[in-house]
């Protein structure tokens, strides 16, 4: 059974630009560090075979000694490029599309496995080939010739190397915008420019808030994201460190930005929804009160908050993140394993909240915070990140089994749960806990969702089902315009009723 992942991408260039790479499969591994090397038997057209070596050792040696060659079997110059490879006992399909928008681009990749080995091959190959695909396209843009105006943001990352830091980083620059990567340690991987911090004092570093040069004229913003992953056992040690590791770098940061000249254009802060611990019933917004008596997550966030000072941006946000959902990210992996696992029942009650928000709404409201939509102004203060439509943790787990075609799976309960994070070295409290977060702030500005409800995120993140139809053969075309697939309504949808960041 076929089962399609779909990743799509805005690029500020030309279509006939981004297509000069993206259309030259020799160049695949200059983009996709999960490609070793391509090998074309002849020159690009429909029916041209080649060969493919994955980066990874084990995988590498096994394809190159194993693997036919794949083919092309669909080119639209300048619009599309599908190329297919036998596997074992099926087939794996990489299509990408290019479609013009106003101001550049959009880029969409589709995997697909089809056949028996279709679960193996997918657990194997599109872990690496989906591996970080927002960079990827970073990679491709800059290839492709991006190039930041004088009037572009340039944006200081802190935490810049983490899950969140680098999808803030590559969509940013594939939108044209200048980005430097504060970070511990220097990733020979990243395609952005990356200065060493401590994340704990002021260093030379600050000279990327303040330094000018002839081509950087426009606005400066800063987006803290620095802080230890909140997946971890609840020790008291641990706590210290999640705390430590928010409240230093934001106290490092607003001490650079004292001694800047003038404010930051625009100051991003991150935190987290889990400032309201385990809020029951209670609906939280950006006024609701923080709980009494600083719980776990709530004496980790709530002086962290307290650490920013808004005096030095002369726009600032508070962004308090909830759940982002991200197929890369730690919390959709987990609960997906889980449920293939047969563990995809409640856990504990079920009635706990799940707040959460698609990976590209994120983004949207991170440039929405930053003044790059010009169809949504943000006011200074919090922030929540969350869609109008949380869910409760029975129907999350619902949602999943359904999506991921698993039966009915009995209940987790609370004991056996906690005894699971132990073995995990993980906390309980990230599944029994929960709160109802929702934004009043972007429901004023008029921010829409992308993905408002669940069902619609989860049919645009996990693998989803192709039609038969299109299975029964492979088609060869040339010089056709493909049929774009539909995108979701959020319009429609919307007329119906703690993510941490990464370590920097």
């Amino acid at each position: 059974m076929a089962r399609t992942t779909t990743y799509t991408q805005f690029i500020a260039l030309p279509t006939e630009d981004v297509w000069r790479v993206l259309g030259d499969l020799s160049r695949w591994p200059e983009w996709n560090p999960a490609v070793s090397s391509v090998r074309l038997h002849d020159a690009v057209a429909v029916g041209t075979t080649g060969d493919y070596v994955p980066h990874s050792r084990v995988v590498g040696a096994m394809h190159r000694r194993t693997a036919p060659p794949f083919v092309i079997t669909v080119l639209v110059p300048g619009r599309e490029l599908t190329l297919e490879q036998p596997e074992p006992a099926g087939l794996m399909r990489m299509r990408w599309t290019l479609t013009p928008r106003e101001g550049g681009t959009e880029v969409t990749q589709r995997l697909t496995f089809t056949g028996a080995s279709a679960p193996i091959a997918r657990a194997v190959v599109a872990a690496q080939l989906e591996t970080d695909v927002r960079m990827c396209f970073a990679r491709l843009a800059l290839l492709a010739g991006i190039t930041p105006a004088t009037s572009a943001l340039h944006a200081v990352i802190a935490g810049g190397t983490g899950a969140l830091g680098r999808q803030v980083a590559a969509d940013l620059t594939c939108r044209g915008h200048r980005v430097t990567i504060l970070a511990r340690r220097r990733g020979q991987e990243i395609p952005f420019a990356q200065l060493e911090w401590d994340g704990r004092t002021v260093g030379d570093w600050v000279g990327a808030l303040k330094d000018r040069s002839p081509e950087d004229r426009g606005p400066i913003a800063l987006i803290n994201l620095a802080g230890k992953l909140v997946d971890c056992r609840p020790t008291q040690r641990n706590i210290d460190e999640l705390r430590r590791s928010r409240v230093d770098s934001t106290r490092a940061l607003v001490a650079a930005a004292a001694t800047l000249d003038g404010p930051i254009d625009y100051w991003v802060q991150a935190s987290t929804t889990a400032i309201w611990s385990d809020a029951g019933e209670t609906r939280c917004t950006e006024t609701t009160p923080l709980p009494v008596g600083l719980p776990q997550m709530t004496g980790v966030a709530e002086p962290w908050e307290r650490a920013f000072d808004p005096a030095y941006a002369t726009h600032s946000t508070i962004l308090r993140t909830s759940i982002v959902l991200d197929p890369q990210a730690p919390a959709l992996k987990r609960l997906s394993q889980l449920t293939k696992a047969g563990l995809g029942g409640r856990v504990g009650s079920g009635q706990q909240w799940f707040s959460w928000i698609h990976v590209e709404d994120w983004l949207a409201v991170v440039r929405a915070t930053l003044g790059l939509d010009p169809q949504v102004t943000l006011p200074t203060g919090i922030v929540v990140a969350a869609t109008d439509f949380p869910v409760r943790n029975r129907d999350l787990m619902g949602a999943l089994r359904r999506h991921l075609h698993r039966p009915p799976s009995p209940p987790t309960p609370a004991p056996l749960l906690a005894l699971g994070a132990v073995l995990l070295r993980s906390d309980p409290a990230l599944g029994l806990s929960g709160r109802h977060a929702t934004s009043t702030v972007l429901r004023e500005a008029g921010f829409r969702f992308r993905y408002p409800t669940l069902d619609e995120a989860l049919t645009d993140l996990l693998p989803q089902q192709d039609p038969p139809a299109q299975l029964t053969h492979t088609t060869c075309r040339q010089h056709t315009r493909p049929r774009p697939r539909p995108r979701p309504r959020p319009e429609a949808a919307s007329q119906h009723m703690g993510n941490s960041p990464g370590t920097g």
